[in-house]
């Protein structure tokens, strides 16, 4: 929505007239509704929020930033929190009691109903992260046994108060995940037909657990194009849902901690601007005293080979410029491992194809680099004559090589000991990369210049 049509709604409080507030509110969707209220001031904000239709208001809450549905909770009474929480998805509520503070949590659970509050805590029990902590129960069950026209009334029946119609789960008397039926199907069946005739069986049955993984519950939803995938607990009893909508949060929010993590900070769940500064040090400082230790290798390398410099020109300017070559190949390798893992494009199993292919491509942007450099130096007549051209030349052939071994194996290496690939990315491969790099920049350059 423009900036503009928020103009006018802006005015329309400043006149007070909230009548018309109301009714232009209505007509809005209710993403852009949210993104409204979140730039008003809370106590203007409040007022706005109590004028919305009430068919709307919940889902507006639902996208609402966790900051300000706190806000709002602590200011409305115990029914306005008992209707707002009744016209959630269940979902939503167990997201909202997740984000706010303690004391906001027991003023929800008191105005919800006892069932509510049960599924809650059922799903609160679930581990961090898992299916069975982001599923929803709002979905479509019905028994196997009914025939379609059965199947028919009973969603006109139910399924406005579902977060989904448009695929159906079936069930047995003992809640078992028997298939699943889409609702074209349902259209196009005659009335008489038994569901268990016509529904998807276990052959075709596609379904996670309630432990699973969340990155691996959006895998199998970007693998299998679902709109939302059933969650069985251990006896494969339908317990839940997880809709698409809960799969692209997962994506964006373990895409940012990746993105996070390879550029050497700890995960943060506020944004950026509403992070203080001593929680921004935190997740800064950590890797950048680790890194900043591990580079004391580095010094010294260059340390123990000072007289080497001293005596031979034109060695010093070059030792920027291998390294950061280096560590520049080392995180091409590494980014695109991470990639593929991630992706499912490659496995444990294949760390010798990606190995030989990435030596491959070393050795190719190793020698274009390396001739590249040497006519730099040639055209820009750099100190140190024709001998040291070749022996940098040389050496970052080799930085290059290392680089994108070391950069393809190390994410490998971490997946097979069970830590996040994108830890050891980033900053973390330079460092490994420089110290090696010079290792072997300076046992060229002592055992071709210093004969």
């Amino acid at each position: 929505m423009e900036e503009k049509n928020f103009d006018y709604l802006r005015e329309l409080i400043e006149k007070g007239d909230f009548s018309l507030l109301r009714h232009e509110l209505s007509e809005m969707n209710e993403v852009d509704i949210a993104e409204f209220l979140g730039e008003l001031d809370h106590d203007v904000m409040l007022r706005v929020f109590r004028i919305l239709p009430k068919d709307i208001s919940a889902e507006v809450f639902s996208y609402l930033e966790s900051e300000d549905q706190g806000d709002i909770i602590s200011r409305i009474t115990d029914t306005e929190i008992n209707k707002l929480v009744d016209d959630l998805f269940l979902d939503d509520v167990v997201d909202l009691v997740e984000e706010v503070p303690a004391n906001l949590v027991t003023r929800i659970l008191k105005n919800a109903s006892p069932e509510t509050r049960r599924l809650i805590n059922t799903y609160l029990n679930y581990p961090e992260e898992s299916a069975g902590s982001i599923m929803t129960n709002e979905m479509v069950e019905l028994h196997d046994r009914l025939t379609v026209g059965q199947a028919i009334e009973q969603i006109r029946r139910t399924g406005v108060d579902k977060e989904t119609i448009y695929t159906c789960y079936c069930i047995d008397n003992s809640r078992h995940l028997k298939g699943t039926i889409d609702l074209a199907d349902l259209v196009f069946h005659d009335n008489d037909a038994l569901l268990r005739d016509i529904m998807d069986d276990d052959k075709q049955l596609i379904f996670v657990k309630t432990t699973d993984d969340q990155e691996e519950v959006a895998e199998v939803v970007k693998h299998y194009d679902l709109l939302a995938v059933p969650v069985v607990d251990t006896e494969n009893r339908l317990v839940g849902i997880v809709t698409i909508d809960d799969i692209l949060d997962i994506i964006e929010e373990e895409t940012e901690e990746d993105f996070e993590k390879m550029a050497a900070l700890l995960p943060s769940e506020d944004e950026y601007l509403k992070t203080p500064v001593h929680i921004l040090v935190k997740n800064r400082i950590g890797w950048l005293l680790v890194l900043m230790i591990s580079a004391t290798l580095t010094g010294s390398i260059i340390q123990n080979f000072e007289d080497m410099l001293a005596v031979i020109t034109g060695l010093t300017a070059a030792i920027p410029i291998i390294t950061g070559t280096g560590g520049n190949a080392g995180n091409q390798s590494s980014t695109l491992a991470i990639r593929a893992l991630a992706l499912g494009e490659i496995e444990l199993k294949d760390w010798f194809k990606v190995l030989f292919k990435e030596i491959r491509v070393a050795a190719i942007c190793g020698v274009i680099l390396g001739a590249a450099n040497f006519l730099r130096m040639v055209v820009l007549h750099n100190p140190g004559g024709m001998q040291v051209y070749i022996i940098v030349s040389l050496a970052m052939f080799c930085a290059v090589l290392m680089a994108k071994m070391i950069g393809c194996m190390l994410p490998l290496l971490a997946k097979l000991v069970k830590i996040d690939p994108a830890v050891i990315a980033g900053p973390v491969i330079s460092t490994m990369v420089d110290s090696l790099s010079l290792l072997v920049y300076f046992a060229l350059a002592k055992a071709f210049l210093l004969r």
